[in-house]
């Protein structure tokens, strides 16, 4: 068995789950069926994902959709393993929020996946360091906000382009690979294209089409990710944060998080104690 899932929180009409799956290269693409409505937040890894509504490949702080009833494949032929965390509603749940969305016409993802939106980066760090500290009661708020996001950047999609080629979602598979390994340091585009074998213009076409944004913005949000997460489930100085995440000054990294985040280091966690 190569995906396991825990069940970290559930209500009525919703559940999310921490999906783990270890299959790698060598193993077989599995399908299987979405029994709800899912709308997954990809933590960690990449795999390429198809259902009738397309195909993609995933990265992290992507989100993966599905509708009930669609079967959907998985493959992980450029990487071995991913980690999602993986919301699921009911039709009558996701019936009563997309009746909420303005320009939300209809019950139903258009297509197989979101990139990183500006919109869900705190909602991710927080459901990630909800997983982490255990702290199951945040889910049903992060849930909500989830699945809100998810229909109205579904109603603004437009229609999706042509699928990249297998060669190309190869190439971004190593690169994020590479950045997630190394997010810390600087990691120029010449040398991820030097790595993925092409040039730095062809490379940063080709990242942002597979990705949804360009490799500078994807290791931006990484890094700011990783320190929202560490804002919230340890009492680590700011300073040494957001120097091992890679930002070679203060001042640079309040800038960018609170732009990413909405409000300032100090804010978001003094936030968090009062929850408490």
């Amino acid at each position: 068995m190569t995906t396991r899932a825990k069940n970290v929180a559930s209500g009525q009409g919703w559940q999310v789950s921490d999906v783990v799956c270890t299959a790698g290269v060598g193993d077989s693409p599995f399908e299987e069926e979405h029994r709800s409505f899912c709308v997954a937040a990809v933590t960690q890894g990449t795999f390429r994902y198809r259902t009738r509504e397309g195909t993609a490949m995933l990265a992290p702080g992507a989100i993966l959709l599905g509708n009930p009833g669609t079967c959907y494949e998985c493959g992980h032929e450029h990487g071995a393993g991913d980690r999602c965390l993986s919301f699921h509603f009911s039709p009558a749940y996701m019936e009563r929020i997309v009746a909420d969305v303005p320009g939300a016409k209809r019950l139903g993802f258009d297509g197989p996946r979101l990139p990183p939106l500006p919109a869900l980066a705190p909602v991710l760090a927080e459901a990630e360091a909800a997983r982490e500290t255990g702290d199951a009661d945040a889910f049903e708020e992060l849930g909500l906000r989830m699945a809100g996001a998810a229909v109205r950047a579904n109603a603004d999609a437009g229609h999706p382009g042509r699928a990249p080629s297998r060669r190309d979602q190869k190439r971004v598979a190593e690169a994020v690979r590479l950045i997630e390994l190394d997010a810390d340091r600087p990691l120029s585009l010449a040398d991820l294209a030097g790595e993925a074998a092409t040039s730095p213009y062809h490379f940063l076409r080709t990242f942002r089409r597979v990705a949804g944004m360009t490799p500078y913005q994807f290791l931006l949000k990484t890094r700011l990710h990783r320190a929202a997460v560490r804002l919230r489930t340890c009492e680590v100085a700011i300073s040494t944060i957001a120097f091992d995440a890679g930002f070679n000054d203060l001042s640079t990294f309040n800038r960018r998080f609170r732009r990413e985040m909405g409000e300032t280091p100090g804010v978001y966690r003094a936030r968090r104690v009062a929850a408490r």
